[in-house]
């Protein structure tokens, strides 16, 4: 049993020449069902977590590990490797992501009407009130509709149809920065950086980490 499932369940997931074609297993059969099953599960979950494993080092501890032989690394050192390993990896990825946002926000810099605060924050005015201006700990109400770089919506008051209130002080930094300097009636738009949004932890599933952020934002009143 431990050889069928060491077989099937891994190679035939990763489609190296050791299993037999799909063609030839049997799905009525209990152990060969199971085992493929095993097989799909495994190499969905690797394929998601790790973009180029070695195949053949993988079949080779695998196969070890599971039939009790002796392996190349101890558990510890083989956790270790993937730790380090993710790391790097993750690294990497975050890196990418903070440089497509900087380009991004670089050449939005130097489109007409946007300004750029102190911190970064970058801000168009897109219509201008005649009311009071917010402080950090004041509460307000807001209609806003919030995008990626690339356009997708991830939250929007607008299509919700109903404002939003929260104090001031509790949301990102950039919305904390950019709405003082809004008067009740303006219409802003806020373009954020990765720092004074979700930074490397990114937000839901569509903020991913160290995303740009886009906001359309006006301010509707002030106080509860």
């Amino acid at each position: 049993m431990k050889t069928l499932i060491s077989r099937l369940a891994v190679t035939s997931a990763i489609g190296l020449a050791a299993t037999p074609a799909a063609a030839e297993i049997d799905l009525n059969n209990a152990e060969q069902k199971v085992s493929y099953s095993l097989g799909t599960l495994v190499a969905g979950q690797l394929a998601n977590d790790f973009d180029n494993l070695n195949l053949e080092a993988f079949v080779e501890g695998f196969n070890a590990a599971y039939l009790g032989q002796k392996t190349l690394v101890n558990e510890q050192q083989a956790v270790t490797a993937v730790q380090e390993y993710q790391r790097k990896m993750a690294s990497s990825k975050f890196e990418g992501a903070l440089n497509n946002s900087e380009a991004y926000l670089a050449e939005n810099a130097q489109q007409e009407g946007v300004e750029v605060t102190k911190t970064g924050l970058q801000y168009q005015v897109l219509s201008e009130g005649e009311g009071a201006m917010p402080v950090a700990t004041d509460t307000v109400t807001v209609h806003y509709h919030g995008t990626t770089m690339d356009g997708r919506v991830f939250d929007s008051s607008v299509d919700r149809g109903e404002p939003a209130q929260f104090p001031l002080n509790g949301v990102i930094a950039g919305w904390t920065e950019g709405v003082q300097l809004m008067r009740v009636g303006s219409k802003f738009k806020f373009f954020i950086h990765p720092d004074l949004a979700y930074g490397t932890q990114g937000a839901g599933q569509m903020i991913g980490p160290n995303d740009a952020l886009i906001f359309e934002v006006e301010l509707i009143k002030i106080g509860q």
